[in-house]
C-alpha cells in the first residue's frame, strides 16, 4: 500500500480507536445513573426527572462512536456461512463490495443527518421533558459518527484492495 494511503488508514483507525475508548468510558457514568434511578424509583418510590433521560442521551453517543472501530475489529454481524464457502478471492470481492455499500449508506445518512443537527443547533433544541436538557449537541453525534464510519470503511476498503487476501481465523 502506498505510504500516504497507509498513513490515512492508520490515522483513521487511531482516531476511531480513541472515540471507541472515550465512548466506552460513558458506561462509567451511565451505569451509576441507571442504578441511582432504579434505587430511587423502586426502593424510595421517588423517581428522578433526569436519570433515565440522561442515560438515554449518553447511550446514543456510546453506541454511535463504538461502531467505526468495531468495523475495523470485524465485530459487526457478518455472513460467515457464505464467506467460508467461497475462495479467498471471492470473499475479498464480497468484502470490497460490502465496504462500498457501507460508504454509500454513510454518505446518504450524512446528507440527511447534518442539516438536522445544524437546525437543532440553530434552535437550541431541548428535549421538552420535565427536565428539559439541551439535546442539540447530542444530535451532532449522528453525522460525526457516520462520517467516522464512512472514513473507517474507506480505510478497510483500501486495506482490502492493497493487501493480499487472508482467510479469517488463520495465522498469517
Amino acid at each position: 500500500m502506498p505510504k500516504l494511503l497507509s498513513y490515512y488508514t492508520n490515522s483513521i483507525t487511531a482516531i476511531n480507536r480513541l472515540f471507541f475508548y472515550l465512548a466506552a468510558t460513558l458506561m462509567v457514568v451511565i451505569v451509576p445513573v441507571m442504578l441511582y434511578e432504579v434505587f430511587s424509583r423502586y426502593l424510595f418510590n421517588a423517581p428522578t426527572k433526569w436519570g433515565m433521560e440522561l442515560a438515554l442521551l449518553m447511550f446514543g453517543p456510546y453506541f454511535l462512536f463504538g461502531g467505526p472501530y468495531l468495523l475495523h475489529l470485524k465485530g459487526h454481524v457478518n455472513l460467515d456461512v457464505l464467506h467460508q464457502r467461497v475462495s479467498p478471492n471471492v470473499a475479498r470481492v464480497l468484502d470490497l463490495f460490502n465496504q462500498v455499500i457501507i460508504m454509500v449508506f454513510c454518505g446518504i445518512l450524512f446528507v440527511y443527518a447534518w442539516p438536522l443537527a445544524i437546525q437543532s443547533f440553530e434552535f437550541r433544541e431541548t428535549s421538552f421533558s420535565a427536565w428539559n436538557p439541551p439535546v442539540w449537541h447530542v444530535k451532532f453525534t449522528v453525522p460525526i459518527a457516520v462520517a467516522l464510519l464512512g472514513a473507517q470503511s474507506l480505510a478497510e476498503f483500501l486495506q482490502l484492495l492493497f493487501n493480499k487476501p487472508v482467510r479469517q481465523g488463520t495465522d498469517s
